[in-house]
């Protein structure tokens, strides 16, 4: 299950993903998801447990969790 996420650091992935930038799926803990690694979308938001909300490319909206799922910066 998710870890929890310190104020530190969630700050820390509130910055690093910002609303509009670009990420890559390299994990994700969800064995219903369609989604691959290498898909990529647009960050939404980060909420106060940590999931980056994201825009896929193929039409998901599905979250990656903290600490379960894993995505890369690919631009700001």
């Amino acid at each position: 299950m998710n870890d929890i996420i310190s104020k530190a650091a969630l700050e820390a992935r509130r910055a690093r993903f910002k609303p509009g930038s670009t990420v890559e799926l390299i994990f994700m803990n969800d064995p219903f998801t369609k989604l691959q690694p290498g898909e990529q979308g647009k960050v939404l938001f980060v909420d106060s447990i940590g999931t980056a909300h994201i825009q896929w490319n193929n039409g998901s909206t599905l979250g990656a969790a903290y600490g379960e799922d894993h995505i890369k910066l690919v631009t700001d």
